[in-house]
């Protein structure tokens, strides 16, 4: 079997669950199945100087030469939202190109980031004559409307909901990362037949508790090892309620012995670093995107790890980040819609749940845990049990092979 692979972005690109998507492909691989990737010049959280290097590089071979990358070239992305839409357009067409004019393709992958990537999917499919499998990440145009981008029934809506029924329509498998989802696209007329729930998942041997005392990003960045850390991974965006999250922080700031740390970058990060400085908030402090060996000392870096939205925005969405936040033994935090978290919280134990917007519910919970450490660090043992139970690597592999084989097959029988 050979799968056509179109992304936006690929290693050595740094993004908050990149890992996923390489998990999926070296066990697809591993499987015997040849996977032909094309993908753009790298631009996410790189320095100039790998970019330079990756642009020499137009054809590479990985995992015993089953995944074969072809590399084009493309401007630089940037925090600006028409850039980066531009941008995705140009990659959308250069990849129409490659799809139409590479043979010998079994099936056809692409995931939801840019959404457009169904529609050219779906294209392909009919112009090659073959299946093809969507992963949906995230559910465009709702994922606007949360953030307040576009209104609903409005024109941006309208054409997010044109391309949702096209993509959906030409699928012929739908890779939904939660039950919400699929109730989601379900309600919007998609059989039930033609979607597959595969929750996200952590590399349990990758993401692990690393002891206070071993853990080199303290010392790095000369942070106390005796305060209470509470710690934001992940994208700094528009969706992520910075604002709510500085200002628990700067009520807090009386309580000398607790301090929050951002790890990430995103289109709202310069003005969230603003808002700290203008206001002298002075216990926060931003660390950029570590490299992935040092995955588990970031995840183990707090006493609680969080995962925050804007009220509407997080209604269908489970952050990746949560399962390796449970899997480094530390207690969640969550402020965010009710909906699968809430439940996998509370249900097992693992976490704090309050409702996205409610800053005194929220507040409360971070001091909960630093008044009652032990129970922070219990928390964090029945996350990592459940991770180990429920959400492994080879748990979430093994399924989209699945997937993948099942949908190949009966499309062979097809055609005999």
């Amino acid at each position: 079997m050979k799968i056509l692979y179109l992304t936006n972005y690929f290693y050595p690109e740094q993004a908050a669950s990149s890992y996923l998507s390489d998990n999926v492909r070296q066990a697809l691989c591993k499987e015997g199945i040849y996977i032909k990737l094309y993908t753009p010049t790298p631009t996410r959280g790189i320095s100039y100087t790998i970019r330079q290097e990756y642009k020499k590089k137009k054809k590479e071979m990985m995992y015993n030469d089953m995944l074969e990358i072809h590399r084009f070239s493309m401007f630089r992305e940037n925090n600006n939202p028409l850039i980066r839409a531009i941008r995705y357009i140009c990659c959308w067409f250069k990849q129409l190109y490659y799809g139409v004019f590479t043979k010998n393709i079994d099936l056809i992958y692409c995931n939801s980031t840019p959404p457009i990537q169904g529609v050219l999917g779906g294209i392909l499919r009919k112009f090659k004559k073959v299946p093809f499998i969507y992963n949906l990440q995230d559910i465009f145009p709702d994922s606007l409307v949360g953030t307040g981008l576009a209104k609903k029934d409005g024109i941006l809506w309208k054409i997010g909901r044109m391309i949702e029924d096209f993509t959906y329509r030409n699928a012929e498998k739908i890779i939904v990362i939660s039950q919400d989802f699929k109730r989601n696209i379900m309600a919007k007329g998609v059989p039930e037949e033609k979607i597959e729930v595969i929750y996200n998942w952590v590399d349990e041997q990758a993401v692990v508790h690393i002891p206070r005392e071993e853990n080199k990003l303290f010392e790095k960045y000369n942070l106390d090892p005796n305060k209470f850390y509470i710690t934001y991974c992940g994208n700094i965006g528009l969706t992520q309620n910075m604002d709510l999250l500085l200002d628990v922080a700067k009520e807090l700031s009386s309580e000398e012995n607790i301090h929050f740390v951002l790890v990430g970058e995103g289109a709202d990060k310069t003005r969230v670093k603003a808002r700290v400085e203008n206001e002298n908030i002075n216990n926060i402090s931003f660390l950029p995107f570590q490299p992935y060996e040092d995955i588990s000392h970031v995840f183990s870096l707090g006493n609680a790890g969080l995962i925050i939205s804007k009220p509407g925005v997080g209604e269908n969405s489970v952050p990746s980040k949560t399962w390796s936040i449970m899997s480094a033994e530390c207690p969640v935090i969550a402020n965010f819609d009710e909906n699968e978290i809430q439940t996998i919280l509370t249900e097992n134990n693992c976490g704090i749940f309050t409702k996205a917007g409610d800053k005194d519910a929220f507040k409360n919970a971070l001091l909960e845990l630093y008044h009652n450490q032990d129970k922070a660090v219990q928390l964090g043992k029945n996350g990592r049990q459940f991770i180990m139970e429920n959400l492994t690597r080879e748990i979430g592999t093994s399924k989209y092979v699945k997937v993948v084989k099942e949908v190949y097959k009966s499309a062979r029988n097809k055609k005999n």
